[in-house]
Parts: C-alpha cells; sequence; structure tokens
C-alpha cells in the first residue's frame, strides 16, 4: 500500500490534511482550511508540487 492523504476536521473546526506513508507514519500535515474542499485542494497542491522535485540542502 502507499501513502495517502487524510483530509479531516480539527477541534477549531478547521479542515487539515495529513499525509501518510505506507507504514502509518505522519510525514506531512497541511495548514487550516475553511472547507473541506479547500483542505483537498491543499493536495492536490502538494501533489503536484511534490512531482519530480528534487532534494537540495538550505
Amino acid at each position: 500500500m502507499s501513502g495517502k492523504f487524510e483530509v479531516y476536521e480539527d477541534r477549531a473546526g478547521k479542515f487539515r490534511f495529513r499525509l501518510k506513508a505506507s507504514n502509518g507514519q505522519i510525514v506531512a500535515s497541511g495548514e487550516g482550511y475553511e472547507t473541506k474542499a479547500a483542505a483537498k485542494k491543499g493536495c492536490e497542491s502538494v501533489q503536484k508540487a511534490a512531482d519530480g522535485a528534487k532534494v537540495v540542502e538550505a
């Protein structure tokens, strides 16, 4: 099984996403969004940005 994005509502009523690795470990999380649809768009943005992204040292 590959990793997955989970969209959920936090205690403050904001929608957030987290990216979980195949072992269930959270490897990334997103900011709070007003709507579930906006949180899903955040997931899509991360997917697009990560596709082919290079690893660089800062």
